[in-house]
């Protein structure tokens, strides 16, 4: 296959992906009706790191199939927090949550300094919404709730962006982020499955 075809294979690939991403969690959450082992705290930091990445890749104008499915995502993560608040009895803290994350959004590029700080913090920011959501696994030892299918796509996803920043960009810091969110999701992943293989095994020996 040409580069030129696997680069767009690569771009349509992660945008139809990331369509569908967090449907497979939204519909989890909306059959159990709880979220056990679901981490807040590691979807309000995904949120942020998502607008962040977003509105650095439009202020320097690069490409849009190069982060086309990030707005996407934005949405699908915002339904998933209004999910979370609601199951969780706290639904009324989403305008705080609408508040501080449009407020922020609007500072990004008050200053070409400020998008560019905060495009350095990124990879960590994004970083640490991955060890939140390991950390909630681990205290709960229960990934019922949770999604492996999602974080399967997430995977790819952003191995598909390893190769797509290469090949047109070449923007480093972005390539170090989609190298270290491959390697957290597909840790998570790995965690969601193990947690999951668990239970059933454990359902198994009860019956």
């Amino acid at each position: 296959m040409e580069p030129h075809m696997l680069l767009h294979v690569a771009n349509f690939s992660t945008l139809f992906a990331c369509m569908v991403l967090k449907f497979p969690q939204i519909f989890v959450l909306m059959r159990a009706k709880r979220t056990t082992g679901v981490s807040l705290n590691s979807l309000v930091l995904e949120l942020i790191g998502f607008i962040v990445f977003v509105t650095y890749q439009m202020y320097y104008d690069y490409p849009p199939p190069t982060y086309l499915e990030y707005p996407i995502l934005i949405a699908q993560d915002v339904i998933l927090l209004l999910l979370i608040l609601h199951y969780d009895g706290s639904l009324r803290q989403s305008l705080i949550y609408a508040v501080l994350l449009f407020g922020g959004w609007r500072l990004l590029t008050v200053e070409r300094w400020i998008i560019d700080l905060a495009m350095s913090l990124c990879t960590f920011i994004s970083a640490a919404s991955k060890f939140a959501q390991l950390q909630c696994l681990w205290s709960s030892k229960d990934a019922g709730q949770v999604s492996a299918l999602s974080w399967a796509i997430a995977t790819y996803t952003c191995m598909a962006r390893i190769y797509t920043t290469t090949v047109t960009t070449g923007d480093m810091q972005v390539l170090v982020r989609f190298v270290a969110m491959t390697l957290l999701n597909l840790w998570v992943l790995l965690t969601v499955i193990y947690y999951q293989r668990r239970s059933s095994r454990s359902s198994k020996k009860d019956d």
